[in-house]
């Protein structure tokens, strides 16, 4: 067999077993999927900026099941500009997450405020008070709707 071949034959195999390993990844449920499609279920908005590092924080904490939030983009594709829902909904800092009762909170939220707003609860091993890096201290809530 020709080097180039058999060269031709890894790299085909890598490509495979990459391929094989992400569809698997992508079909196997996050620890927080019932989390996060009960936060959805119950009318939670969570509303953000592509451009807004506290938001990216905010959606790495569900890892995987990030794809579940129940997540409105506010920003322009330019990232110079809200976009008219996010405007109507009277969004003014990201991230902002709306809950049922009409009560808001803005910053990063703890896993365990957003299960106590909305009844949703966290799986075991979740721990109840942990802050997001970056925190709680930057989180506030209000009863503006």
């Amino acid at each position: 067999m020709k080097t180039s071949t058999l060269l031709a034959v890894i790299v085909g195999l890598i490509v495979l077993g990459s391929l094989g390993y992400w569809a698997y990844y992508q079909s196997t449920p996050g620890p927080l999927d019932e989390f996060t499609q009960c936060l959805k279920d119950k009318g939670t908005i969570f509303y953000g900026a592509f451009w807004c590092p506290h938001c990216q924080a905010q959606k790495k904490l569900f890892g995987k099941s990030v794809k579940l939030l129940p997540y409105t983009e506010c920003s322009t594709p330019n990232g110079k500009g809200q976009l008219k829902v996010c405007t109507d909904a009277g969004v003014q800092g990201y991230p902002t997450w709306v809950f049922p009762d009409g009560t808001r909170a803005t910053g990063e939220v703890p896993l365990q405020t957003l299960s106590t707003k909305t009844s949703c609860a966290l799986p075991e091993g979740i721990a109840p008070g942990a802050p997001l890096s970056g925190g709680s201290s930057e989180a506030s809530t209000s009863t503006t709707p």
